[in-house]
């Protein structure tokens, strides 16, 4: 009688796909890159603890969150979350950091004007009209995320500046507090707007004609990971040679050269975006109210109200559409010309009026970019910069396709400013935006506004 064996594939040594958890502990936190950070200022950002079982497709959505949140402390050049399956429902998280530079000697070289176009055009490329100077940035002070700032500038606008930023000042890290002061003196200041362009002034003998002087402490209480709370306690103090006055008798509310009063901020801010810098997914909301003067013997008594609400939606790994509206209300029908908001000032763009100021005391504009990633790409140049802060470049380009529209309300109605002010505004056009590191954001952009104007414009920062 034959007998006949079959054995089996051995596969002892055949490598095993392990089934997903439905569900996972974590058991330790470990940090590895930060030379200067604190530990509990990464902690911080965290939405998971040890010895607890989540989700594990919730979990997985909590460390990409959370690699946001660390990497928007705008303290590291890159942050990964590695979780280590170390049991059938376990692991270990591994956070790798690579820190920033955090100390930035720089000098000042920027133009005094509203943006590049004003500049260019309107100003005629004039280089008297540029800034230049020192400053340093100190950007995580004993590794504990505070800030400094010193700047001193000459050039168009002489100024002095210096904020220290304390984050968290109790164990809990909640509550935090910055101070700032700041003093800027000017011999060639905008006085009104007139065909909605700036109206500059300077005197025969190029005296000084506006002094300013700041101080200020802010509170600020963060109870959950993406809502802020900002009560600002401020003094200011403005000084305009009377010669001013002369040329616009209405440039402060009443008759006299100086202008002082205390004013009280509070803010909320809920902020969820990737990357504040350039963002291409999130939300970011900041409503805000002013009072300007605080008790009846101050030369002002205002009150404004301005609201940020933007909203970023990811199509595709290649598309996505950004939608922002700012709002900006004064309650008095005239403020002093220091005070003065309108499209044209920042962050009151719409593309295409990049050349002109609508002012007014109520405005909105509303902007929608659907934008295209061309280029995502890091460059090692590590053989030409040995700083470990500086061996990567990172390098995005993206095609924009842009519409913003708006509306500035004057209730003065000013003559000279008719054919702007109280009329539906918008432009359109394509732009190529290119991001890099440190939160290098360059746009070059074509619009064309509803007047029919087009032309080429230059941008430092992203649109909203």
């Amino acid at each position: 009688m034959l007998q006949f064996t079959a054995n089996g594939q051995d596969t002892s040594y055949a490598p095993i796909t392990p089934v997903s958890p439905e569900r996972v502990k974590v058991n330790n936190i470990y940090i590895i890159g930060n030379q200067k950070t604190q530990k509990n200022i990464i902690l911080r950002e965290l939405d998971f603890t040890t010895d607890y079982y989540y989700d594990l497709e919730t979990f997985l959505g909590i460390l990409k969150a959370d690699e946001q949140k660390i990497y928007n402390l705008r303290l590291f050049n890159q942050v990964e979350i590695t979780p280590l399956f170390t049991g059938p429902e376990e692991v270990e998280i591994l956070i790798s950091v690579k820190e920033r530079l955090y100390i930035l000697p720089a000098v000042i070289f920027q133009l005094a004007d509203r943006n590049f176009a004003e500049w260019w055009t309107n100003q005629n490329r004039d280089w008297s009209r540029v800034n230049y100077g020192l400053r340093l940035n100190h950007s995580n002070v004993g590794g504990r995320n505070e800030k400094f700032r010193f700047s001193g500038q000459l050039g168009f606008t002489k100024s002095f500046d210096i904020l220290y930023s304390k984050p968290y000042i109790d164990r809990k890290q909640k509550h935090g507090l910055s101070f700032q002061l700041t003093y800027s003196d000017q011999k060639t200041i905008p006085i009104k707007s007139e065909f909605n362009r700036q109206v500059f002034f300077t005197n025969e003998r190029e005296d000084v004609l506006r002094k300013n002087f700041v101080s200020a402490i802010r509170y600020t209480f963060r109870r959950t990971f993406y809502n802020f709370h900002f009560a600002t306690l401020g003094f200011q103090r403005t000084w305009i040679n009377p010669e001013v006055l002369q040329v616009n008798p209405n440039y402060f509310q009443h008759e006299e050269n100086n202008l002082r009063y205390l004013y009280f901020q509070y803010s909320f801010r809920h902020d969820k975006r990737d990357n504040v810098a350039y963002a291409t997914s999130g939300e970011l909301l900041q409503l805000t109210a002013t009072k300007y003067g605080l008790f009846s013997n101050e030369d002002l008594n205002e009150v404004e109200l301005s609201l940020t609400a933007n909203r970023y939606i990811p199509i595709n790994d290649r598309f996505h559409f950004a939608a922002g509206l700012t709002g900006s209300w004064f309650l008095s029908q005239r403020q002093p010309y220091t005070l003065v908001r309108g499209i044209g000032y920042n962050p009151n763009f719409i593309r295409g009026y990049e050349l002109n100021v609508i002012e007014g005391q109520h405005l909105y504009v509303q902007k929608n970019s659907l934008r295209m990633k061309l280029v995502d790409v890091t460059f090692d140049i590590s053989s030409f910069l040995q700083a470990d802060q500086f061996n990567e470049l990172p390098l995005k380009i993206y095609l924009s396709g842009n519409f913003d529209h708006g509306r500035v309300t004057d209730r003065n109605n000013i003559p000279e400013n008719a054919k702007l002010t109280n009329k539906f505004l918008f432009g359109y056009g394509p732009g190529i935006d290119i991001v890099s590191s440190y939160d290098t954001v360059l746009r070059f952009e074509y619009s064309i506004n509803n007047q029919g104007a087009g032309n080429f414009f230059f941008n430092l920062r992203a649109p909203f």
